[in-house]
């Protein structure tokens, strides 16, 4: 399969990108590096790559920001950060994407273990990754050409672990060997609208 995998030079797409370059070909793409460059908070960018190069089999997301802070320090703006970055990012990356894949693609967004067991300063992190959560269940009642949207909702990953330990205290850690198995899984799948959780 031809996938491109936005956020492919990242934590975890890095090895994602590895591990399914064995038997695919891959392209990455991100804001400051990747084979192709795009801005998931410019639809106008989102548009660019796709009109420019086409032709894909699968699309992984594996990218997006959103402000981590104290719930009474938390701006509007802040909010709106995290939505038109992760949030919108991801549902304008599936609204023009699904135009210029091959028939029977797939489409995996990536959010995260907070949409489920937020932890404190994540509300607005949170608020994002549930969002997309019920915008791919409904999204993919409507999908035209066989396209499928799914989303794969990473817990504790063990590349991130020194970083983020200690907000998740006692938490499982993910293997990054077990998430990439995850994300080809959901590609060769036939599953739609799902969200696949992987918090150990």
């Amino acid at each position: 399969m031809k996938i491109l995998i936005i956020g492919g030079n990242g934590t975890i797409g890095k090895k994602v990108s590895t591990f399914l370059s064995t038997k695919n070909k891959i392209i990455t793409a991100g804001r400051n590096s990747g084979d192709l460059k795009i801005d998931l908070s410019d639809s106008d960018s989102i548009k660019n790559l796709f009109e420019n190069n086409n032709d894909f089999d699968a699309v992984i997301s594996i990218a997006g920001e959103a402000v981590w802070a104290p719930f009474k320090d938390l701006t509007e703006e802040d909010y709106y950060k995290g939505i038109k970055n992760k949030l919108m990012g991801q549902v304008n990356l599936v609204k023009i994407g699904r135009n210029y894949m091959n028939h029977g693609g797939s489409i995996t967004l990536t959010t995260g273990i907070l949409a489920d067991n937020p932890v404190k300063m994540t509300t607005s992190a949170a608020l994002v990754n549930g969002g997309i959560h019920s915008f791919v269940k409904a999204a993919s009642l409507e999908m035209e050409n066989n396209i499928r949207v799914n989303v794969v909702s990473p817990g504790l990953v063990e590349d991130s672990a020194v970083k983020y330990k200690d907000y998740f205290p006692g938490y499982e850690i993910v293997k990054m060997q077990n998430l990439a198995e995850l994300y080809e899984k959901v590609i060769n799948g036939e599953q739609n609208g799902q969200v696949f959780r992987i918090y150990s």
